[in-house]
């Protein structure tokens, strides 16, 4: 599912909805559904292992934005993105550790997928800062969050809380919008943006699926088939049509 297979602009394309494999039988109410992916599932070190390249990365890069601030207020608000950004890494950390796991060495080979997205998606001015971290970040999360569902409880929790919104998304939609509406050069150019941002981000989660097979089948097992991440795939470029949409940028 590399940049250099064809299959995965056949996976983004279609729009066929499959969920998760199992009976289509209803159970009796008190039945409690178990998880399709084992707290034991050989991916769910990989899937930290990712989620945490992924934070350690977005902490450096608003670590690193804040300072196209045109405001304190702007630079606060990326500075505290960014401490939430540890604050998940160490989560994540903790976790792998857990497992008898070194995070450091279960990060690299997720790196040059992710070094690779983020060296093409370098944002050049301060909202296009601000679109990718409401917005780009936004589309790695809907991915691993859409598989949350199959995960055992305790390896879910950890996913949702490192995915959790780090409060700060009140100002990026204020700021953008307000400047969109002011400036439809300003919109034309961030839609732009937007969509790259998108491929890059489809390309970059095929990528990082093909650096580990048990990963893969991580994700395919909570998908339920081919077909379901197919539609994982589709429901990613939903939400991102939904975010581009709440920062007028539609």
């Amino acid at each position: 599912m590399g940049p250099h297979s064809s299959e995965p602009s056949s996976v983004a394309a279609s729009t066929t909805f499959a969920g998760s494999a199992g009976s289509t039988e209803p159970g009796p109410p008190s039945t409690r559904i178990e998880p399709a992916i084992a707290h034991d599932h050989p991916g769910v070190p990989d899937l930290f292992a990712v989620l945490a390249y992924g934070e350690i990365s977005a902490f450096y890069r608003l670590a690193e934005d804040a300072r196209m601030a045109p405001s304190l207020e702007g630079r606060v608000a990326l500075a505290s993105m960014a401490a939430a950004e540890m604050s998940h890494f160490e989560t994540l950390e903790r976790a792998l550790s857990d497992r008898g796991l070194d995070v450091y060495a279960s990060m690299s080979p997720f790196a040059r997928a992710l070094d690779d997205y983020h060296a093409s998606t370098t944002p050049s001015t301060w909202l296009e800062s601000l679109v990718k971290a409401y917005v780009g970040d936004g589309i790695a999360a809907d991915f691993y969050r859409q598989i949350a569902h199959s995960l055992d409880p305790d390896v879910a929790d950890i996913v949702r809380d490192v995915l959790a919104e780090t409060g700060h998304s009140e100002f990026v939609v204020h700021e953008v919008s307000d400047r969109v509406r002011a400036s439809t050069q300003d919109k034309a150019r961030l839609m732009l943006w937007g969509r790259r941002l998108l491929g890059e981000a489809i390309t970059q989660a095929q990528f990082v699926l093909a650096q580990r097979d048990s990963l893969t089948d991580l994700v395919i097992s909570a998908s339920g088939d081919l077909n379901g991440v197919v539609a994982l795939f589709d429901r990613m470029q939903e939400q991102h049509s939904e975010r581009m949409s709440s920062l007028g940028l539609d």
